[in-house]
């Protein structure tokens, strides 16, 4: 069986020919980014929170995914990146990007609950971790990539992966499923 997605948002091509332009090489692999849009369509009128913007091709993919009723908040550290990704992307009156450290906006953030958050940063992954998991709704969905290995970990990073799964896994709150596929992923369903 091939996995490779057949249907790709059309912003892709663009969004990928930019992020050579810019030299970003941070972008979610396609088969993460079909899932983000199964998990997308999966929730009508469904609240989702992207945590690492980055040059928007995981904001296409969800974008692709949602019905139009659904609403994206997307946050990313780099306003340089965010631009391409709003100059692209920012059209869809779906979608509301945010320009700012993730870790405060999740302090700040005082609004209701998302039915999936995808976390594709280190806050809201390596950090702000409990804050992030209590915007999950009963019944929502925690996605995190890139636990595999990549170029350009930091010195014992590996350590810091095996140590957030293994929280993720011993939460009572969560029913949580390790995927060792695409960059690896980890996905978490509220339970409670």
């Amino acid at each position: 069986m091939d996995d490779t997605p057949s249907r790709i948002p059309t912003a892709l091509p663009e969004l990928r020919s930019k992020a050579r332009d810019a030299g970003f090489i941070m972008s979610s692999e396609d088969r993460t980014g079909s899932l983000l849009a199964a998990l997308a369509a999966a929730r009508p009128a469904g609240r989702i929170l992207e945590l690492g913007t980055g040059i928007g091709e995981g904001t296409a993919w969800l974008l692709s995914g949602m019905d139009p009723a659904s609403c994206l908040t997307t946050v990313e550290l780099d306003p340089t990146v965010q631009a391409i990704a709003q100059e692209q992307l920012g059209n869809d009156a779906r979608v509301t990007f945010v320009s700012g450290d993730g870790g405060a906006w999740l302090e700040n953030f005082d609004g209701a609950p998302f039915d999936l958050v995808f976390a594709d940063t280190w806050p809201g992954k390596f950090t702000h971790l409990d804050r992030t998991l209590e915007l999950v709704a009963t019944g929502g969905t925690y996605l995190i990539d890139d636990l595999f290995p990549q170029p350009g970990w930091p010195e014992g990073h590996d350590a810091s992966v095996e140590r957030l799964l293994t929280e993720l896994d011993e939460r009572e709150d969560f029913r949580c499923v390790r995927m060792a596929w695409a960059s690896g992923l980890l996905m978490a369903v509220r339970t409670t």
